[in-house]
Protein backbone atom coordinates (compact mmCIF):
# COMPACT_ATOMS: atom_id res chain seq x y z
CA UNK A 1 0.00 0.00 0.00
CA UNK A 2 1.88 3.13 -1.16
CA UNK A 3 2.17 5.78 1.47
CA UNK A 4 0.58 9.24 1.02
CA UNK A 5 3.30 12.14 0.76
CA UNK A 6 3.59 15.80 1.71
CA UNK A 7 3.41 18.07 -1.68
CA UNK A 8 6.48 19.91 -0.55
CA UNK A 9 8.85 20.00 2.28
CA UNK A 10 8.37 23.54 3.22
CA UNK A 11 4.71 21.78 3.77
CA UNK A 12 5.97 19.36 5.81
CA UNK A 13 7.78 22.06 8.15
CA UNK A 14 4.77 23.88 8.40
CA UNK A 15 2.76 20.87 10.05
CA UNK A 16 5.76 20.07 12.05
CA UNK A 17 6.02 23.55 13.58
CA UNK A 18 2.15 23.78 14.19
CA UNK A 19 2.03 21.14 15.81
CA UNK A 20 5.00 22.25 17.85
CA UNK A 21 2.93 25.85 18.12
CA UNK A 22 0.51 24.72 20.13
CA UNK A 23 -1.86 26.62 22.77
CA UNK A 24 1.01 26.35 25.05
CA UNK A 25 3.77 27.87 23.66
CA UNK A 26 1.59 31.38 24.47
CA UNK A 27 1.79 31.14 27.65
CA UNK A 28 4.36 28.35 29.29
CA UNK A 29 7.38 29.74 28.32
CA UNK A 30 7.46 33.74 29.11
CA UNK A 31 7.01 31.97 32.47
CA UNK A 32 9.16 29.46 32.46
CA UNK A 33 11.81 31.90 31.01
CA UNK A 34 10.79 34.61 34.05
CA UNK A 35 10.83 31.90 37.07
CA UNK A 36 14.34 30.71 35.54
CA UNK A 37 16.41 33.85 35.50
CA UNK A 38 14.71 35.66 33.19
CA UNK A 39 17.16 36.52 30.03
CA UNK A 40 19.65 34.53 31.74
CA UNK A 41 17.74 31.65 31.33
CA UNK A 42 18.06 31.71 27.50
CA UNK A 43 21.82 30.28 27.96
CA UNK A 44 20.50 27.17 28.94
CA UNK A 45 17.06 27.06 27.28
CA UNK A 46 19.31 27.11 23.81
CA UNK A 47 21.96 24.63 25.57
CA UNK A 48 18.94 21.97 25.83
CA UNK A 49 17.47 22.74 22.35
CA UNK A 50 20.84 21.74 20.90
CA UNK A 51 21.88 18.80 23.07
CA UNK A 52 18.44 17.22 23.42
CA UNK A 53 15.38 19.10 21.59
CA UNK A 54 17.12 18.70 18.01
CA UNK A 55 18.61 15.73 18.58
CA UNK A 56 15.56 14.31 19.31
CA UNK A 57 13.89 15.41 16.51
CA UNK A 58 16.28 14.13 14.31
CA UNK A 59 15.89 11.13 16.07
CA UNK A 60 12.47 10.94 15.56
CA UNK A 61 12.20 12.59 11.46
CA UNK A 62 14.55 9.85 10.76
CA UNK A 63 12.73 6.60 12.45
CA UNK A 64 9.65 7.82 10.98
CA UNK A 65 11.39 8.51 7.47
CA UNK A 66 13.38 5.59 7.26
CA UNK A 67 10.66 2.63 8.04
CA UNK A 68 7.71 4.49 6.46
CA UNK A 69 4.94 3.94 9.08
CA UNK A 70 3.18 5.57 12.14
CA UNK A 71 5.26 5.13 15.33
CA UNK A 72 3.65 1.39 16.05
CA UNK A 73 4.82 0.21 12.79
CA UNK A 74 8.35 2.51 12.68
CA UNK A 75 9.37 0.87 15.86
CA UNK A 76 8.24 -2.76 15.16
CA UNK A 77 9.81 -2.84 11.54
CA UNK A 78 12.57 -1.23 13.93
CA UNK A 79 12.77 -3.89 16.75
CA UNK A 80 9.94 -6.41 16.19
CA UNK A 81 6.68 -6.84 19.02
CA UNK A 82 9.81 -6.27 22.01
CA UNK A 83 9.65 -2.22 20.57
CA UNK A 84 6.29 -1.79 19.07
CA UNK A 85 4.36 -1.31 22.38
CA UNK A 86 6.28 1.40 22.73
CA UNK A 87 4.90 3.18 19.44
CA UNK A 88 1.15 2.58 21.02
CA UNK A 89 2.11 3.88 24.04
CA UNK A 90 2.89 7.22 22.35
CA UNK A 91 -0.22 6.99 20.52
CA UNK A 92 -2.00 6.55 23.22
CA UNK A 93 -0.97 9.56 25.43
CA UNK A 94 -1.66 11.59 22.21
CA UNK A 95 -5.27 10.15 22.07
CA UNK A 96 -5.88 10.85 26.06
CA UNK A 97 -4.20 14.57 24.48
CA UNK A 98 -6.64 15.24 22.55
CA UNK A 99 -9.68 14.74 24.50
CA UNK A 100 -9.16 17.35 26.48
CA UNK A 101 -6.85 19.82 24.55
CA UNK A 102 -9.67 19.75 21.78
CA UNK A 103 -11.90 21.68 24.77
CA UNK A 104 -9.31 24.17 25.47
CA UNK A 105 -9.90 25.14 21.91
CA UNK A 106 -13.65 25.39 22.17
CA UNK A 107 -12.77 27.51 25.19
CA UNK A 108 -10.48 30.03 22.72
CA UNK A 109 -13.30 29.91 19.99
CA UNK A 110 -15.89 30.93 22.25
CA UNK A 111 -13.45 34.12 24.07
CA UNK A 112 -13.01 34.78 20.25
CA UNK A 113 -17.03 35.44 20.41
CA UNK A 114 -17.22 36.99 23.90
CA UNK A 115 -13.99 39.62 22.66
CA UNK A 116 -16.05 41.22 20.21
CA UNK A 117 -18.18 43.42 23.48
CA UNK A 118 -15.82 42.00 26.59
CA UNK A 119 -18.69 39.79 27.62
CA UNK A 120 -16.16 38.47 30.31
CA UNK A 121 -16.61 42.16 32.75
CA UNK A 122 -14.33 43.07 35.31
CA UNK A 123 -14.24 40.04 37.40
CA UNK A 124 -12.74 38.10 34.58
CA UNK A 125 -11.62 35.08 37.14
CA UNK A 126 -14.98 34.67 38.26
CA UNK A 127 -16.62 34.95 35.12
CA UNK A 128 -14.38 32.15 33.49
CA UNK A 129 -15.16 29.81 36.65
CA UNK A 130 -18.75 30.44 37.40
CA UNK A 131 -20.76 31.99 34.18
CA UNK A 132 -18.72 30.50 32.07
CA UNK A 133 -17.04 26.93 32.88
CA UNK A 134 -19.88 26.72 36.13
CA UNK A 135 -17.27 25.17 37.30
CA UNK A 136 -17.93 26.81 41.10
CA UNK A 137 -21.58 24.97 41.12
CA UNK A 138 -19.71 21.41 41.65
CA UNK A 139 -16.59 19.57 43.73
CA UNK A 140 -13.68 17.85 42.23
CA UNK A 141 -14.40 14.42 41.08
CA UNK A 142 -18.34 15.85 40.15
CA UNK A 143 -19.51 15.94 36.78
CA UNK A 144 -22.24 17.61 37.12
CA UNK A 145 -24.10 18.70 33.87
CA UNK A 146 -23.49 19.90 30.36
CA UNK A 147 -22.49 22.88 29.82
CA UNK A 148 -23.95 24.01 26.19
CA UNK A 149 -21.73 26.93 25.91
CA UNK A 150 -18.61 25.11 25.87
CA UNK A 151 -19.88 21.22 24.04
CA UNK A 152 -21.06 23.87 21.16
CA UNK A 153 -18.05 25.11 20.19
CA UNK A 154 -16.18 21.84 21.10
CA UNK A 155 -18.36 19.98 18.48
CA UNK A 156 -17.82 22.59 16.09
CA UNK A 157 -13.24 21.74 16.56
CA UNK A 158 -14.07 18.07 16.30
CA UNK A 159 -15.88 19.00 12.93
CA UNK A 160 -12.96 21.04 11.79
CA UNK A 161 -10.24 18.87 13.02
CA UNK A 162 -11.38 15.79 11.54
CA UNK A 163 -12.65 17.31 8.17
CA UNK A 164 -9.97 17.87 7.14
CA UNK A 165 -7.97 14.64 8.18
CA UNK A 166 -10.54 13.16 6.02
CA UNK A 167 -9.15 15.36 3.52
CA UNK A 168 -5.66 13.39 3.75
CA UNK A 169 -2.03 14.68 4.31
CA UNK A 170 -1.41 16.63 1.26
CA UNK A 171 -4.92 18.23 0.45
CA UNK A 172 -5.88 18.32 4.22
CA UNK A 173 -3.19 19.00 6.62
CA UNK A 174 -0.83 20.55 4.56
CA UNK A 175 -3.17 22.89 2.67
CA UNK A 176 -4.45 23.46 6.48
CA UNK A 177 -1.50 24.14 7.71
CA UNK A 178 -0.36 26.64 4.67
CA UNK A 179 -3.58 28.78 5.66
CA UNK A 180 -3.49 28.30 9.60
CA UNK A 181 0.37 29.24 10.16
CA UNK A 182 1.25 32.17 8.52
CA UNK A 183 -1.99 33.58 9.58
CA UNK A 184 -1.62 32.38 12.88
CA UNK A 185 1.91 34.22 12.99
CA UNK A 186 0.18 37.43 11.25
CA UNK A 187 -1.95 38.12 14.06
CA UNK A 188 0.35 37.39 16.72
CA UNK A 189 2.93 40.08 14.86
CA UNK A 190 -0.27 42.11 15.38
CA UNK A 191 -0.98 41.54 18.78
CA UNK A 192 2.85 41.47 19.54
CA UNK A 193 3.29 45.17 17.89
CA UNK A 194 0.82 46.50 19.74
CA UNK A 195 1.27 45.12 23.21
CA UNK A 196 5.09 46.97 22.52
CA UNK A 197 3.69 50.20 22.05
CA UNK A 198 1.49 50.60 25.29
CA UNK A 199 2.46 52.65 27.98
CA UNK A 200 4.63 50.05 30.58
CA UNK A 201 5.51 47.31 28.06
CA UNK A 202 9.22 48.48 28.42
CA UNK A 203 8.68 47.43 32.53
CA UNK A 204 7.33 43.91 30.95
CA UNK A 205 9.88 43.62 28.33
CA UNK A 206 12.31 44.26 31.61
CA UNK A 207 10.69 41.90 33.79
CA UNK A 208 11.18 39.13 31.01
CA UNK A 209 14.72 40.06 29.72
CA UNK A 210 16.75 41.01 32.82
CA UNK A 211 18.89 38.24 32.86
CA UNK A 212 19.50 36.48 36.58
CA UNK A 213 22.96 34.85 35.95
CA UNK A 214 23.16 33.37 39.42
CA UNK A 215 20.36 31.10 38.44
CA UNK A 216 22.53 29.77 35.79
CA UNK A 217 24.74 27.95 38.98
CA UNK A 218 21.19 26.38 39.86
CA UNK A 219 20.27 22.61 38.26
CA UNK A 220 16.83 23.40 38.77
CA UNK A 221 17.12 25.51 35.95
CA UNK A 222 18.61 23.68 33.32
CA UNK A 223 16.23 20.79 34.37
CA UNK A 224 13.46 23.18 33.48
CA UNK A 225 14.97 24.15 30.34
CA UNK A 226 15.40 20.69 29.38
CA UNK A 227 12.03 20.09 30.12
CA UNK A 228 10.29 22.75 28.34
CA UNK A 229 11.98 21.74 25.10
CA UNK A 230 11.22 18.13 25.66
CA UNK A 231 7.05 19.10 25.64
CA UNK A 232 7.41 22.15 23.80
CA UNK A 233 8.90 20.24 20.31
CA UNK A 234 5.88 18.15 20.11
CA UNK A 235 8.55 15.06 21.27
CA UNK A 236 7.19 11.71 22.57
CA UNK A 237 3.67 12.19 21.07
CA UNK A 238 4.13 9.95 18.04
CA UNK A 239 3.77 13.18 15.94
CA UNK A 240 6.82 13.78 14.55
CA UNK A 241 7.19 10.14 13.29
CA UNK A 242 3.90 9.61 11.59
CA UNK A 243 4.53 13.31 10.23
CA UNK A 244 7.87 12.40 8.85
CA UNK A 245 6.88 9.01 7.51
CA UNK A 246 5.19 11.20 4.80
CA UNK A 247 8.18 12.81 3.73
CA UNK A 248 10.04 11.88 0.08
CA UNK A 249 12.57 9.19 0.23
CA UNK A 250 15.54 12.27 -0.93
CA UNK A 251 14.26 14.72 1.80
CA UNK A 252 16.84 16.49 4.37
CA UNK A 253 16.27 15.19 7.79
CA UNK A 254 18.85 17.23 9.59
CA UNK A 255 17.70 20.15 8.00
CA UNK A 256 14.19 20.18 8.68
CA UNK A 257 14.84 19.05 12.62
CA UNK A 258 17.01 22.77 12.55
CA UNK A 259 14.79 24.58 10.97
CA UNK A 260 11.39 22.81 13.16
CA UNK A 261 13.53 24.02 16.06
CA UNK A 262 14.34 27.29 15.65
CA UNK A 263 11.34 27.96 14.13
CA UNK A 264 9.82 26.62 17.08
CA UNK A 265 12.07 28.57 19.47
CA UNK A 266 11.36 32.08 17.30
CA UNK A 267 7.85 31.60 18.32
CA UNK A 268 7.92 31.47 21.70
CA UNK A 269 10.76 34.01 22.10
CA UNK A 270 7.91 36.58 19.98
CA UNK A 271 5.27 35.16 22.85
CA UNK A 272 7.54 36.21 25.38
CA UNK A 273 7.72 39.54 24.63
CA UNK A 274 4.02 39.68 23.46
CA UNK A 275 2.61 38.30 26.86
CA UNK A 276 5.57 40.54 28.85
CA UNK A 277 5.07 43.65 27.10
CA UNK A 278 0.80 43.56 28.00
CA UNK A 279 1.53 42.77 31.39
CA UNK A 280 3.86 45.41 32.16
CA UNK A 281 0.85 47.72 30.37
CA UNK A 282 -1.63 46.22 32.58
CA UNK A 283 1.09 46.54 36.19
CA UNK A 284 1.47 50.08 34.89
CA UNK A 285 -2.62 50.16 34.61
CA UNK A 286 -2.92 49.36 38.32
CA UNK A 287 0.59 50.85 40.04
CA UNK A 288 1.77 46.97 40.79
CA UNK A 289 4.77 45.46 40.21
CA UNK A 290 4.96 43.17 36.99
CA UNK A 291 4.99 40.12 39.27
CA UNK A 292 1.83 40.81 40.88
CA UNK A 293 -0.10 40.34 37.69
CA UNK A 294 1.88 37.75 36.21
CA UNK A 295 -0.29 34.40 36.12
CA UNK A 296 0.56 30.93 34.51
CA UNK A 297 -1.38 28.61 32.66
CA UNK A 298 -4.76 29.09 31.22
CA UNK A 299 -5.10 32.00 34.11
CA UNK A 300 -2.96 34.00 31.94
CA UNK A 301 -5.61 33.12 28.66
CA UNK A 302 -8.25 33.32 29.98
CA UNK A 303 -8.53 35.29 33.18
CA UNK A 304 -5.11 37.85 32.58
CA UNK A 305 -5.50 38.68 29.10
CA UNK A 306 -9.04 39.55 29.15
CA UNK A 307 -8.45 42.54 32.26
CA UNK A 308 -4.97 43.19 30.01
CA UNK A 309 -7.78 43.67 27.11
CA UNK A 310 -10.55 45.28 28.92
CA UNK A 311 -7.65 48.04 30.19
CA UNK A 312 -6.61 48.49 25.97
CA UNK A 313 -7.17 52.52 24.96
CA UNK A 314 -9.10 52.16 21.97
CA UNK A 315 -10.10 49.00 19.53
CA UNK A 316 -10.62 46.57 22.61
CA UNK A 317 -12.89 44.35 20.61
CA UNK A 318 -10.69 43.88 17.60
CA UNK A 319 -7.47 43.08 19.26
CA UNK A 320 -9.54 40.25 21.66
CA UNK A 321 -10.72 38.61 18.28
CA UNK A 322 -6.97 38.63 17.11
CA UNK A 323 -5.91 37.43 20.57
CA UNK A 324 -8.41 34.42 20.88
CA UNK A 325 -8.13 33.46 17.33
CA UNK A 326 -4.89 32.97 17.31
CA UNK A 327 -5.42 31.12 20.32
CA UNK A 328 -7.88 28.72 18.22
CA UNK A 329 -5.89 28.27 15.22
CA UNK A 330 -2.44 27.43 17.11
CA UNK A 331 -4.58 24.89 18.88
CA UNK A 332 -6.46 23.58 15.88
CA UNK A 333 -2.66 23.03 13.88
CA UNK A 334 -1.72 20.78 16.99
CA UNK A 335 -4.76 18.97 16.88
CA UNK A 336 -4.58 17.76 13.45
CA UNK A 337 -1.00 16.52 14.26
CA UNK A 338 -2.47 15.10 17.66
CA UNK A 339 -5.25 12.87 15.84
CA UNK A 340 -2.94 12.01 12.90
CA UNK A 341 -1.32 9.75 15.33
CA UNK A 342 -3.67 7.21 16.00
CA UNK A 343 -5.49 7.79 12.41
CA UNK A 344 -2.57 6.23 10.80
CA UNK A 345 -1.74 3.80 13.58
CA UNK A 346 -5.43 2.08 13.45
CA UNK A 347 -4.73 2.49 9.41
CA UNK A 348 -1.82 0.57 9.45
CA UNK A 349 -2.36 -1.87 12.63
CA UNK A 350 -5.81 -3.24 11.47
CA UNK A 351 -6.08 -2.57 7.83
CA UNK A 352 -9.14 -0.32 7.98
CA UNK A 353 -9.25 3.06 5.79
CA UNK A 354 -7.60 6.05 6.43
CA UNK A 355 -11.83 7.50 6.55
CA UNK A 356 -13.12 4.97 8.73
CA UNK A 357 -9.67 5.32 11.21
CA UNK A 358 -10.94 9.22 11.18
CA UNK A 359 -14.70 8.63 12.00
CA UNK A 360 -13.75 5.89 14.61
CA UNK A 361 -10.49 7.35 16.11
CA UNK A 362 -11.71 10.98 16.11
CA UNK A 363 -15.06 10.46 16.85
CA UNK A 364 -13.97 8.16 20.25
CA UNK A 365 -11.99 11.13 21.23
CA UNK A 366 -14.99 13.37 20.48
CA UNK A 367 -17.00 11.79 22.54
CA UNK A 368 -14.82 11.24 25.38
CA UNK A 369 -14.12 14.96 25.18
CA UNK A 370 -17.75 15.84 26.71
CA UNK A 371 -16.79 14.73 29.71
CA UNK A 372 -14.51 17.98 29.70
CA UNK A 373 -17.31 19.83 28.74
CA UNK A 374 -19.20 19.15 31.60
CA UNK A 375 -19.59 21.64 34.86
CA UNK A 376 -16.42 19.40 36.66
CA UNK A 377 -14.53 19.44 33.49
CA UNK A 378 -11.88 21.72 34.13
CA UNK A 379 -10.91 19.62 37.36
CA UNK A 380 -10.88 16.39 35.14
CA UNK A 381 -8.99 18.37 32.52
CA UNK A 382 -6.38 19.32 35.37
CA UNK A 383 -5.81 15.93 36.55
CA UNK A 384 -5.20 14.23 33.19
CA UNK A 385 -3.38 16.87 32.00
CA UNK A 386 -0.75 16.87 34.86
CA UNK A 387 -0.46 13.35 35.05
CA UNK A 388 -0.22 12.07 31.35
CA UNK A 389 1.81 15.45 30.59
CA UNK A 390 4.36 14.86 33.59
CA UNK A 391 4.11 10.50 33.39
CA UNK A 392 2.97 9.84 30.02
CA UNK A 393 4.67 12.12 27.86
CA UNK A 394 7.95 12.68 29.80
CA UNK A 395 8.06 8.57 30.36
CA UNK A 396 7.37 7.88 27.09
CA UNK A 397 10.89 9.97 25.88
CA UNK A 398 12.82 8.39 28.57
CA UNK A 399 12.15 4.93 27.40
CA UNK A 400 12.09 5.97 23.67
CA UNK A 401 15.76 7.34 23.97
CA UNK A 402 16.60 4.35 25.79
CA UNK A 403 15.20 1.76 23.62
CA UNK A 404 16.28 3.19 20.52
CA UNK A 405 20.51 3.55 21.75
CA UNK A 406 20.66 1.06 24.51
CA UNK A 407 18.60 -1.83 23.65
CA UNK A 408 18.07 -1.83 20.07
CA UNK A 409 21.11 -0.29 18.83
CA UNK A 410 20.19 1.65 16.19
CA UNK A 411 22.09 5.30 16.51
CA UNK A 412 24.47 3.95 13.67
CA UNK A 413 21.79 2.76 11.43
CA UNK A 414 19.74 6.23 11.93
CA UNK A 415 23.16 7.97 11.26
CA UNK A 416 23.95 6.48 8.39
CA UNK A 417 20.29 6.90 6.90
CA UNK A 418 19.84 10.43 7.69
CA UNK A 419 23.63 11.73 6.15
CA UNK A 420 22.63 9.83 3.20
CA UNK A 421 20.28 13.00 2.48
CA UNK A 422 21.42 15.53 4.86
CA UNK A 423 23.46 18.41 4.33
CA UNK A 424 24.47 18.91 8.43
CA UNK A 425 25.83 15.31 9.00
CA UNK A 426 25.52 13.82 12.07
CA UNK A 427 28.53 12.86 14.20
CA UNK A 428 29.49 11.85 17.75
CA UNK A 429 27.44 15.03 19.29
CA UNK A 430 24.93 13.72 18.10
CA UNK A 431 25.30 9.86 19.66
CA UNK A 432 26.64 11.85 22.98
CA UNK A 433 23.16 13.87 23.16
CA UNK A 434 20.84 10.97 22.39
CA UNK A 435 22.90 8.33 24.66
CA UNK A 436 24.12 10.04 27.77
CA UNK A 437 23.23 13.63 27.85
CA UNK A 438 19.52 13.15 27.42
CA UNK A 439 18.89 10.31 29.29
CA UNK A 440 20.28 11.74 32.54
CA UNK A 441 18.30 14.69 32.08
CA UNK A 442 15.05 12.40 31.75
CA UNK A 443 15.72 9.83 34.29
CA UNK A 444 16.50 13.04 37.00
CA UNK A 445 13.22 14.70 36.12
CA UNK A 446 11.06 11.64 36.35
CA UNK A 447 13.11 10.79 39.67
CA UNK A 448 12.12 14.05 40.82
CA UNK A 449 8.33 14.05 39.47
CA UNK A 450 8.08 10.72 40.89
CA UNK A 451 9.58 11.72 44.61
CA UNK A 452 7.16 15.06 44.16
CA UNK A 453 3.98 13.17 43.35
CA UNK A 454 4.19 9.53 44.76
CA UNK A 455 6.47 8.95 47.42
CA UNK A 456 5.55 11.85 49.22
CA UNK A 457 2.69 13.56 47.89
CA UNK A 458 -0.11 10.69 49.05
CA UNK A 459 0.08 10.46 52.47
CA UNK A 460 -2.92 12.75 53.09
CA UNK A 461 -6.21 13.95 51.35
CA UNK A 462 -4.89 16.96 51.12
CA UNK A 463 -1.39 16.29 49.91
CA UNK A 464 -1.85 16.02 46.91
CA UNK A 465 -1.64 17.70 43.72
CA UNK A 466 -3.60 20.91 43.73
CA UNK A 467 -4.93 19.52 46.61
CA UNK A 468 -6.99 17.13 45.42
CA UNK A 469 -8.44 14.38 47.35
CA UNK A 470 -6.49 10.67 47.30
CA UNK A 471 -9.20 8.92 45.32
CA UNK A 472 -9.74 11.54 42.80
CA UNK A 473 -6.09 12.00 42.42
CA UNK A 474 -6.15 8.40 41.82
CA UNK A 475 -9.05 7.68 39.21
CA UNK A 476 -8.64 11.08 37.83
CA UNK A 477 -4.62 11.30 37.07
CA UNK A 478 -2.48 8.15 38.15
CA UNK A 479 -5.53 5.66 36.29
CA UNK A 480 -5.26 7.60 33.16
CA UNK A 481 -1.15 7.65 33.04
CA UNK A 482 -1.09 3.72 33.45
CA UNK A 483 -3.97 3.01 31.35
CA UNK A 484 -2.24 5.00 28.25
CA UNK A 485 0.96 2.36 28.68
CA UNK A 486 -1.50 -0.40 29.65
CA UNK A 487 -3.81 -0.17 26.52
CA UNK A 488 -0.42 0.50 24.54
CA UNK A 489 0.58 -3.15 25.53
CA UNK A 490 -2.44 -4.33 24.36
CA UNK A 491 -2.59 -2.84 20.70
CA UNK A 492 0.47 -4.13 20.00
CA UNK A 493 -0.99 -7.56 20.76
CA UNK A 494 -1.65 -9.07 17.09
CA UNK A 495 -0.40 -9.23 13.97
CA UNK A 496 -0.33 -6.51 11.22
CA UNK A 497 -2.16 -5.57 8.11
CA UNK A 498 -0.85 -7.37 5.17
CA UNK A 499 -0.43 -4.63 3.33
CA UNK A 500 2.64 -3.60 5.58
CA UNK A 501 5.52 -5.11 5.76
CA UNK A 502 8.29 -5.55 8.40
CA UNK A 503 11.08 -3.81 5.91
CA UNK A 504 9.48 -0.29 5.29
CA UNK A 505 12.15 0.15 2.86
CA UNK A 506 10.46 -2.54 0.62
CA UNK A 507 7.41 -0.95 0.83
Amino acid sequence: MSRQQWGTRAGFILAAVGSAVGLGNIWRFPYVAYDNGGGAFLIPYLFALLTAGIPILIMEFTIGHKYRGSAPLSFFRAGGKKAEWLGWWGVVVAFVISTYYAVIIAWAMRYTIFSLDQAWGEDTGTFLQGEFLQVLEVAPGETGGIVWGVLIPLILVWVITLGILLKGVKKGIEIANRIFIPTLVILFLIIVVRAVTLEGAAAGLNAFFEPDFDQIMNPGVWVAAYGHIFFSLSIAFAIMITYSSYLPKKSDITNNAFITGFANSGFELLAGIGVFAALGFMATQLSVPVDEVADAGVGLAFVVFPQIINQFPGFNGFFGVLFFLSLTLAGLTSLMSITETYVAGVTEKFGVSRNKAVVLGGGLAATISILFATQGGLYFLDMADYFINQFGVAAVGLVEVIMVVWILRKTNTLQSHANLTSDIQLGGWWKVCLGVITPLVLGFMMFGLLQQNILQEFDTDTGNYEGYTTAFTLYGGVSVAVAALLIGIVLSIGKWSKHHSIAGEKE
